[in-house]
């Protein structure tokens, strides 16, 4: 036919039949390896022509144009080592205790056979005791305990299922069963009651933290084992660029082959979010992994991508905007939205749909490697994650709320505050009574009934009073995301998965920052305040986005800049520097219900730049520096 003919190399790792992209003449093509042939070999090809007036890209009708094949990592042992322990004084049998095994912290239940002191056998997958290995980092260089007061998660050895534990003062794992403010948490558990391949059902509820059980296994769509125990352990101490990475690569295996399906989404821009919803809910769980090509219908343009960007980025929009109802500004940061617990006000039909709509296009968006239009509070994404919520956590929805709360405790006879087991809401000015457990409006609160009344307050606030709103978009979230890929990331991880990282101007944020103590006079001027700009200005795009999160509460930065930063009470409240002394702490400090870090006065740049990383990097996992 006259067309010309290219010689193309293999790349490394592909086999005969596998393909692998190419582009010539602009044009990115797709090659099927020939049989007999291996990487490091050149093969000839003849391009089709490229047809009249399109653009090279991906078609509607083309299969997408995945990335050239890299090295595969090798797959973690499955192999196990059998550990020999004595179970520890006090234990009794049938009651959990936990230990160190190859350096992993894991949950072993007493035999039922078996007392104190004596011996007992298990068996671990040796991939999951090399996790231990990997751990000398600089955080692990210095003495580490969990910021959530003992709270961590391991695996239990009965089924190597995720749970959470605290250990006491005495290294045990803690049985207390009643409310404890400063030591008790809880998880949100999500259990299915309907599941038919379709629209799944199932309730939420905010159960003890260590009833928060999670697999860590994953089956591919054909019941193959996709990813262990070994491979979850294995990805939860890497970078965040390494985690994301794995993370989007399972996915890609997740992803229905395009030869067995893929979607046409045709909207109209008009009525976009009417047109996108009535097509994303009528999809099947299969639909939601695959391929999705979008079209606005009566606009030329084919989907290389750009469409699809603008689509998820619309529709988020619109969805998180609070003329709609749906969502709200949050009391404590403006910049993150909450749900509206009077949602049904606005959308008194279909509210609940849209929230099941919103959970689908966020896992869909985080499946696909694309971004979302709106920044939520930090216990949501713990809610997405399974993370536990805690008594401290109130103070990031609402500080008055949780300050009143915990002043009760200090009262000598709580019973002279005249409060029962109910809460007052305020819907669109009109103020109604809700009881906070069964009968709440008959239990009066006494010094022996506080910690329940506590914890019924710490329910309700962070989940209770928006729990039909959350367990449509959680349902939704998890119709398309596998729940233990999720337990690599932490929370501030999973918002820069989910929302991109921002695009910071150090030059604004340098020009709308306050300084007070003894930065006030000098300012940016004083040798500290020199030396953290440098250090800052030296950080990467992710780490400028993680100290935001670390001081803020967020990385989302205001569209008008730093000049507008506001603070938990609606007014400006500028990215603020404090002077502390390094007698008082070691580690610099944030108050993310101001926007302050209290950084110490450091003697050297270097002693700066190491406890600034430690300090914005260990928060969000979970410890705290001693």
């Amino acid at each position: 036919e006259g067309r010309r003919a290219f010689t193309v190399e293999i790349p490394p790792g592909v086999r005969a039949g596998q393909q692998f992209p190419v582009t010539i003449n602009g044009q990115q093509l797709m090659v099927t390896c020939p049989p007999n042939t291996r990487p490091g070999m050149s093969v000839r090809i003849v391009p089709p022509e490229n047809p009249n007036n399109i653009q090279p890209g991906s078609p509607l009708d083309n299969p997408p144009v995945p990335p050239p094949p890299g090295p595969v990592p090798p797959k973690p042992s499955s192999k196990t080592q059998m550990f020999e322990v004595v179970v520890p004084k006090g234990v009794r049998p049938g009651e959990p205790f936990a230990l160190l095994a190859g350096g992993v912290r894991v949950l072993v239940t007493c035999p039922t056979n078996a007392q104190a002191g004596q011996k007992i056998r298990f068996n671990l997958p040796v991939g999951l005791t090399s996790k231990a290995q990997s751990m000398a980092s600089a955080a692990a260089k210095v003495k580490l305990s969990y910021d959530k007061d003992g709270w961590t998660r391991t695996i239990r050895v009965s089924d190597m299922k995720f749970q959470w534990i605290r250990m006491d003062d005495k290294g045990d794992v803690d049985l207390r069963k009643r409310f404890d403010m400063d030591r008790s948490a809880y998880v949100r558990k999500l259990t299915f009651n309907l599941d038919d391949g379709g629209m799944r059902r199932g309730n939420i509820s905010l159960v003890p933290a260590s009833e928060g059980l999670v697999d860590s296994k994953i089956k591919s769509a054909d019941n193959r084992d996709l990813v262990s125990y070994a491979d979850i352990a294995a990805a939860q101490i890497k970078s965040f660029e390494e985690k994301t990475q794995w993370f989007q690569e399972t996915c890609a295996q997740l992803c229905v082959e395009w030869n067995e399906g893929h979607m046409r989404m045709n909207v109209r821009r008009d009525f976009l979010l009417g047109d996108s919803m009535e097509a994303v809910m009528s999809l099947s769980r299969k639909d939601l992994r695959k391929v999705w090509r979008f079209e606005f219908i009566g606009e030329m343009g084919i989907d290389a991508g750009g469409l699809a960007r603008e689509w998820f980025q619309l529709v988020t929009e619109e969805v998180f905007d609070p003329d709609m109802g749906l969502w709200q500004c949050s009391e404590a940061n403006q910049m993150c939205m909450q749900i509206n617990p009077a949602s049904e006000i606005s959308c008194p039909d279909d509210h609940l749909i849209y929230f099941r709509f919103l959970g689908r296009v966020m896992g869909k968006a985080l499946f696909d490697r694309q971004l979302v239009a709106g920044h939520m509070v930090q216990h949501l994404y713990k809610h997405l994650l399974g993370w536990p919520i805690t008594f401290s956590d109130l103070e990031h929805v609402d500080e008055e709320y949780y300050s009143s709360l915990k002043q009760l405790k200090y009262i000598e006879d709580v019973s002279i505050m005249f409060l029962d087991f109910t809460t007052m809401e305020d819907t669109m000015g009109a103020k109604s009574e809700v009881e906070l457990v069964e009968g709440g409006a008959d239990i009066e609160v006494t010094n022996d009934n506080l910690p329940e009344y506590l914890e019924a307050c710490l329910k309700y606030r962070m989940m209770g009073r928006v729990k039909s709103q959350l367990n449509e978009l959680l349902m939704g979230f998890f119709d398309v995301i596998p729940e233990p890929l999720l337990t690599i990331f932490d929370f501030q991880e999973l918002e820069l998965l989910m929302c991109g990282l921002p695009t910071i101007d150090m030059d604004d944020w340098k020009a709308h920052t306050e300084y007070s103590g003894e930065y006030d006079r000098e300012t940016e001027n004083h040798t500290v305040c020199a030396w953290f700009w440098e250090v800052v200005e030296d950080f990467d795009q992710e780490m400028k986005a993680r100290l935001l999160q670390f001081v803020t509460g967020t990385s989302g930065v205001p569209a008008r800049g730093f000049g507008v930063l506001q603070g938990n009470d609606g007014n400006i409240r500028k990215f603020t520097i404090h002077s502390v002394d390094k007698g008082m702490c070691m580690y610099p400090r944030s108050h993310t219900c101001f926007n302050r870090i209290d950084l110490p006065l450091y003697d050297t740049k270097e002693e700066l730049e190491e406890k600034l990383k430690l300090a914005v990097t260990m928060v969000a996992t979970g410890f705290d520096i001693e």
